[in-house]
C-alpha cells in the first residue's frame, strides 16, 4: 500500500513539473504579445535618444525629426511636437488642423485634449513640474506650434 502512495505522489509531481514546463514554453513562444511591448519598456532617456537619432529609409534619406513636416496619407502636412510634458503629432487638412496622436512624458498625464479638426487644436499635459500646454495651428498649410491666446 505504501508503495502505491509513493508512486501516486511521484506521478503527480512529474505531471505538475511537465505542465509547468509546457506553460513556460508556451509563454516564451508567444512572448511579447502577452507580456508587453516589443523590446521591453524604455526609459525617458532612451526614448529621447531614439527620437533624436534619424532613421535611414530605403532611399538612404533620413526620417524627419520632431518639428519637421512629413506627408501623411491624407495629403496634408504632418508634424511632431515635443514639450516637457509630452509629445503630439498634428496634421493640416481641408477641415483645418487636427491632432493625430499624443503621448504624455513619464510621470505626466493628459489633462485635456481638443483634437479638432478646427482652426487650432491643443493638448495639455500635467505632471510634477506643472502644466504644459501645446497649441497648434496651420500656417501656410503646415502645422505650427503657437503661444496660447
Amino acid at each position: 500500500m505504501r508503495r502505491r502512495s509513493l508512486l501516486a505522489v511521484a506521478g503527480w509531481l512529474a505531471t505538475a513539473v511537465l505542465a509547468t514546463l509546457v506553460g513556460v514554453a508556451a509563454i516564451r513562444l508567444v512572448g511579447e504579445s502577452i507580456t508587453g511591448t516589443p523590446g521591453g519598456v524604455r526609459s525617458q532617456e532612451e526614448v529621447e535618444r531614439a527620437l533624436a537619432t534619424p532613421v535611414p529609409t530605403a532611399s538612404g534619406a533620413s526620417s524627419p525629426g520632431l518639428g519637421e513636416p512629413t506627408g501623411p496619407a491624407g495629403g496634408g502636412a504632418r508634424r511632431a511636437f515635443a514639450t516637457a510634458g509630452g509629445t503630439a503629432v498634428a496634421e493640416c487638412g481641408p477641415a483645418g488642423v487636427r491632432l493625430v496622436s499624443w503621448a504624455p512624458a513619464q510621470d505626466h498625464r493628459v489633462a485635456d485634449v481638443d483634437r479638432g479638426p478646427d482652426d487650432d487644436v491643443e493638448v495639455t499635459f500635467v505632471g510634477p513640474g506643472g502644466e504644459h500646454e501645446l497649441k497648434v495651428r496651420c500656417v501656410g498649410g503646415e502645422p505650427v506650434a503657437v503661444a496660447d491666446d
